[in-house]
């Protein structure tokens, strides 16, 4: 494999005590590897035990399958970890109360030696800290439905809106507000693609019902965007490419709007609001659908896992 120059020439500085590089996904970095970044908040708070340890190898894998390192990223005790273990893995998907920590939390769960999942937002800010380029997770976090009286917005926007890294994603989470989602990118000067689509991807489906500007046909594609990005000298913010389900995984679209519906009725009558909508949502989905729901959550994060990685090698080799 021949090693991306960019890489080499800035070896990663020396590790603060509160942030350890696994030594694996050091190695590769230093070698101008191919390393693919996975968030925590999926072990810890998108699914159920045991299966989420399950899960978690099952994406590893995936990603080692097509050339990469996959680096998962935490926060044990109070140290950020970029490159989990299996036993830290473990940990965090199956200790109680463990902190779903966005961007704003990460100093405030480092100085009190919390037990931490990083979200999509702390995860890439992570990531792009300790030089990873590309990361894979299921759907991002958005504007969500009446933000125009709530003002309830993902940390994720804003974070993508400042950091250079790719994010592999099925769309954003179908429980948000998609148009508004893409306004908001759009105004932040995230690039969204869609891969070998012009539409969205809407998250349990495959069509969000929103049309995009522009489409990739393959890994190579988009490691040229990332380039391109860096050659033109252009803001640090993330490029986004959207991976939609075959039609034939999907979620039933006539089943997903009525547990919507009902989810969402649920959430305002019980008075549930911000961050606790989306885990709330989750399995809200997950008990209504009688686990089908949990299924086409595994194949997203699977299929963006494999195309991460593909990705990574194409900008590796490059």
């Amino acid at each position: 494999m021949v090693s991306n120059p960019s890489a080499t020439s800035n070896p990663l500085p020396p590790s603060p005590g509160f942030l350890r590089i696994a030594d694996e996904v050091a190695d590769a970095l230093r070698r101008g590897g191919a390393v693919v970044a996975l968030e925590s908040t999926l072990i810890a708070h998108g699914l159920p035990s045991p299966r989420n340890v399950e899960v978690a190898a099952r994406i590893e894998q995936t990603v080692r399958s097509h050339g990469a390192v996959p680096a998962t990223i935490g926060m044990i005790a109070g140290t950020v970890v970029v490159g989990l273990a299996a036993d830290e893995v473990a940990l965090l998907a199956t200790t109680p109360g463990v902190a779903k920590l966005s961007v704003r939390d990460l100093a405030v769960a480092a100085a009190t030696g919390a037990h931490g999942a990083t979200t999509v937002a702390s995860t890439a800010a992570l990531a792009a800290r300790a030089g990873i380029p590309v990361f894979a997770t299921g759907g991002l976090g958005g504007v969500h439905r009446g933000a125009s009286e709530s003002f309830d917005e993902s940390a994720d926007l804003t974070t993508l809106s400042r950091t250079p890294i790719v994010v592999v994603c099925a769309g954003v989470k179908s429980i948000l507000d998609v148009p508004a989602t893409l306004e908001r990118l759009e105004t932040l000067g995230v690039t969204v693609v869609g891969y070998r689509s012009k539409r969205f991807a809407g998250f349990y489906l495959s069509d969000s019902g929103v049309d995009l500007d522009w489409s990739v046909e393959s890994p190579e594609q988009v490691a040229q965007i990332m380039r391109r990005r860096d050659e033109l000298g252009l803001a640090p913010s993330a490029i986004v490419v959207s991976n939609p389900l075959p039609v034939d995984v999907q979620l039933d679209p006539t089943v997903h709007d009525a547990v919507l519906a009902g989810g969402l009725s649920e959430v305002e009558r019980l008075g549930i609001t911000g961050k606790a909508v989306t885990p709330y949502l989750l399995a809200h989905f997950h008990e209504a659908t009688g686990g089908a729901s949990l299924e086409v959550n595994v194949e997203v994060i699977l299929r963006n896992a494999a195309l991460a990685a593909q990705i990574a090698v194409a900008h590796a080799q490059g």
